[in-house]
């Protein structure tokens, strides 16, 4: 059972569902509680405290759902973990926890968890197996399908979720053991455009800020992005600012956190590109700008200055749908503003021209001087738990470490740190999500293995990524349930011990490092996803490639190894034992970071917050950072007589997540938000169609439809209207198309038509 506080319990179901989410309710519960928990005498602090007089001990181990990151405190009994509350001393939450974080232990316990191997035989049913079985006809039907269509016929869809050690592990196994040379993660439909867009711009995907920055603000500005309901504690840290800062909410919604701005640019939906670049003409019209920073560390602003010519406000207002006034008032904060923060989420991420908005954020910080001290700079908020984990490590879009498969020198690195063959390290990094399901379509895919993730669910356009899982050979789903959408497709599904079942680590939002801890044993005999990639390289006959992968700890020690010199940097760590005393370490850290702390009166360790880019100096062989424009493209599939209205989709509320694989399964969240699916209408359409408040529509587009309950609020302008993302039925709808630079899907707009059921 995991710890409830009791005056949670006590809630009605709308109650608890409002308390979550308003900001000022949320602040009221946690807020406050927290500074009286920290200055709360005889605090343990982090790491595991033994207690000689009885069998009771806690420890701190980070948060597996979202990218917060937060320190939980689970409490053990016989070294099982019985409960768990918000770490007091973790320097990211501060004592506070979302209810997700507060239910992490019970969604544990669910019967449908996947405790054997299962084999679908030639009736369609499924039978449980030995894992000998299992992973000998894993390893002999993988091996068939490269020997009857050749190697790449094979491919792997990794996850956010797991721990980095896993995912150095899996990506290290499939490409460089078993010959796979396509592979990518589900965090292509989260993070793939603020990684694009990091690297053009900076010279390195890197993040740049540390959550201090949401207290040292006097300026925040978030762009497609709700983090009072996507990151509550982050927003907590918000809340805590001491300045009274000015919040600007760039969002088509009047969403939880637009509710508390001082302005809220309510554009239509896809314009935020055109918006920002009228925001950045007037921070140069009116002399906003730093030119001394844009002069010693940036490239290209005569082009910038140039290309927003075109976007002038009076232009653009008709396009976004926002007032003069209201760009101009949004200007004078920006400029007048001393430290102004920009923070941006999925809302820009998962867009066909993603790349290019995130790009015009950062070109704002920039030319603002607003990065590289507190409370500034161009601020990606990551989604998953370990998304950040999947950028440096899954050897998807990058050589394991940071390293690039073109690049001649990397490989040889690499092959030499992992004494391989460089021969066995592809040339190019594969295909990305979207390719590998249209070489399924095309049959040059005839193999697949999902690891923790669910296509099935929230692949865009779902009726057709459905067929596609259909249409393979063979489909391999690793994963601790096996009721997901995707596994019902499998044909062999692999039981995996999920958070709090296993070691190793996860990084967060600020690039923290974190330690995930094993304090409940899996159940039956699901395995830690580590010891399944073991087990698989054993069977396939390269375990000896792996020998000294032999627990995840040593794998880190190997991973500290292969990005040293890069801007991510971990070689300073020294191992768990300093990521669980400090409660997480930040990259960079190398070496010579660690050496330059050891000065009298030092403990060694780290800083607990610290910021990129204070020397103005980029990852770019120059020094410099880029500023980067390009052409307004129109969105594929705009409303038109037959489709009239646009459908957004996003975060429903606080105690959802992603295909509610885990949060479904337990009952205390399930009443924090509607069990049916739900679109939100302006009342004027609800009233064109007829329907109220509570009553039943049909959702349709060119691709399929949905039924929901139509929740009428003037949240949502005439002419759209809001799905979210959690609900099975959602993913029916949405369009397939994509970023083309980071070939992320765009999954926030398309035309649907509304009718009564």
């Amino acid at each position: 059972m995991s710890t409830v506080p009791p005056e949670f319990k006590s809630l009605t179901a709308n109650d608890q569902k409002r308390r979550f989410q308003l900001p000022q309710l949320l602040h009221a519960r946690t807020g406050e509680m927290t500074r009286e928990l920290l200055l709360k005498p005889g605090d343990h602090g982090l790491g595991m405290t033994p207690d000689p007089m009885r069998a009771d001990t806690t420890t701190t181990a980070v948060c597996g759902y979202c990218s917060t990151g937060c320190g939980l405190r689970l409490h053990l009994r016989d070294d099982e973990a019985i409960g768990l509350t918000p770490e007091t001393g973790y320097p990211v939450n501060l004592g506070m926890a979302c209810p997700k974080g507060w239910e992490a232990l019970r969604v544990l316990d669910s019967d449908d968890r996947a405790t054997s191997p299962m084999v679908r035989d030639a009736d369609g049913k499924f039978n449980k197996v030995s894992w000998d079985a299992a992973l000998t006809s894993f390893c002999d039907r993988f091996k068939e399908i490269q020997s009857t269509y050749g190697p790449d016929s094979v491919a792997f869809l990794s996850t956010g979720q797991i721990a980095s050690e896993e995912m150095a592990f899996l990506g290290a196994l499939a490409k460089f053991g078993m010959g796979f040379r396509h592979g990518d993660g589900n965090t292509r439909q989260c993070m793939a455009t603020a990684v694009t867009a990091y690297k053009e711009s900076f010279g390195y995907d890197a993040p740049p800020y540390t959550y201090d920055d949401f207290e040292q603000s006097d300026v925040l500005v978030f762009v497609g992005s709700n983090p009072c309901i996507a990151h509550p504690i982050m927003w907590e840290r918000v809340l805590r600012n001491p300045n009274d800062p000015a919040i600007i909410v760039v969002d088509p919604r009047r969403t939880e956190t637009a509710m508390a701005a001082k302005e809220h640019l309510q554009l239509s939906p896809k314009s935020d590109l055109a918006l920002l670049y009228a925001i950045t003409h007037e921070v140069i019209q009116r002399g906003y700008v730093d030119h001394g920073f844009v002069d010693a560390h940036t490239n290209g602003f005569e082009q910038l200055a140039q290309h927003v010519q075109a976007f002038a406000p009076d232009v653009v207002s008709s396009i976004a749908g926002v007032s003069v006034d209201q760009i101009h008032s949004v200007v004078d904060l920006i400029g007048q503003g001393k430290a102004v923060s920009f923070w941006w989420t999925m809302g820009v991420n998962q867009s066909y021209e993603g790349t290019r908005v995130a790009q015009a954020i950062i070109n704002l910080s920039l030319i603002t001087g607003n990065i590289g001290r507190p409370g500034t700079g161009a601020n990606s908020i990551t989604g998953q738990c370990n998304a950040m984990g999947s950028r440096l490590w899954s050897n998807t879009t990058n050589l394991i470490g940071h390293h690039d498969f073109g690049s001649a020198d990397d490989r040889a690195k690499v092959a030499a740190e992992l004494d391989i063959p460089v021969e066995n390290i592809p040339t190019d990094t594969g295909w990305s999500y979207d390719r590998i399901m249209e070489g399924v379509r095309s049959g040059k895919i005839k193999g697949l293995w999902v690891i923790a993730t669910n296509p099935a669910h929230s692949w865009i356009h779902q009726d057709d990524a459905r067929a596609l899982l259909d249409q393979l050979d063979f489909l391999v789903v690793q994963d601790m349930y096996d009721s997901t959408d995707t596994a019902r497709h499998a044909d062999m599904i692999l039981p995996a011990a999920g958070w709090g079942e296993k070691d190793g680590t996860f990084i967060n939002s600020e690039r923290r490092y974190g330690l995930l801890k094993k304090v409940r044993k899996a159940p039956g005999e699901a395995l830690a996803d580590f010891r399944i990639f073991q087990a698989i390289a054993h069977y396939w006959g390269v375990g000896d490639q792996f020998r000294d992968w032999t627990d995840p700890e040593a794998v880190f020690r190997i991973m500290q190894r292969l990005n040293r010199g890069k801007w991510s940097d971990i070689s300073g760590i020294d191992g768990y034992a300093q990521l669980d005393r400090c409660g997480g370490i930040q990259w960079p850290w190398s070496q010579a970071s660690a050496q330059a702390s050891h000065g009298e009166g030092s403990s060694g360790d780290p800083a607990p917050q610290r910021r990129l880019f204070e020397d103005g100096n980029f990852a770019h062989p120059d020094g410099r950072a880029r500023l980067i424009v390009d052409d307004v493209t129109p969105p594929p599939e705009p409303p038109c007589a037959d489709y009239p209205t646009w459908l957004l989709t996003g975060r429903g509320t606080v105690s959802q997540w992603h295909t509610q694989t885990r949060t479904s399964k337990s009952p205390v969240l399930r009443k924090l938000y509607p069990n049916q699916p739900y679109v939100e209408l302006h009342p004027e359409d609800a009233a064109r169609i007829g329907v109220s408040n509570g009553e039943r529509v049909t959702v349709q587009s060119r691709r399929g439809e949905a039924t929901a309950a139509a929740m009428v609020v003037p949240t949502v302008r005439p002419g759209q209207a809001f799905m979210p993302m959690h609900y099975e039925s959602t993913n029916r709808l949405t369009l397939a198309h994509f970023d083309p630079h980071s070939r992320q899907p765009s999954y926030k707009d398309c035309a649907v038509k509304i009718l009564k059921a």
